[in-house]
């Protein structure tokens, strides 16, 4: 299961990489914004499921706290993007032509995207951290058939 949450993990952080790219492939496109930003606008919900369900595999493999909390720290920042770009065109379609303030609240979907970017990095890198000291902390001859004999194969009886 801490693999599964491992891949998860590195798969939301290329995830992310790839709406930075697609968020400036439709800054720098020539077609409408509806059109230019809808690869970007479908990756964000894939994200958001994505970061859902990271948190939901971090609580079933018994996670530290800390490291679900990071997880579901993703998904509340994805729904805060969302906000944002709702809030951004709220203020610019007022109708004022020389409106900054639209442009001012949708730099910060920008710096909330570092923030999403910071938490799956974290997530990843302590996922990959906990799987591999999973492999390496067990018993030699456990799980690959071999039988252990001698004291080591009987429990430890606690001292009286």
């Amino acid at each position: 299961m801490r693999k599964l949450f491992a891949g998860l993990a590195i798969l939301l952080v290329l995830a992310v990489v790839a709406q930075f790219y697609f968020a400036a492939s439709g800054a720098f496109s020539t077609a409408p914004n509806d059109e230019s930003f809808r690869p970007h606008r479908a990756l964000g919900y894939v994200i958001f499921l994505l970061a859902v369900l990271l948190t939901i595999v971090a609580a079933l493999a018994r996670m530290p706290g800390r490291l679900i909390g990071m997880a579901g720290l993703a998904a509340g920042l994805v729904v805060v993007q969302v906000v944002i770009a709702v809030l951004a065109r709220a203020f610019n379609d007022t109708g004022d032509t020389s409106t900054t303030a639209g442009q001012l609240v949708f730099g910060l979907h920008a710096i909330n995207g570092l923030a999403i970017m910071a938490a799956a990095g974290n997530v990843a890198r302590q996922a990959r951290t906990l799987s591999r000291s999973a492999v390496t902390d067990r018993p030699v001859g456990a799980g690959d058939g071999a039988e252990v004999s001698g004291p080591a194969a009987r429990p430890a009886q606690p001292a009286s």
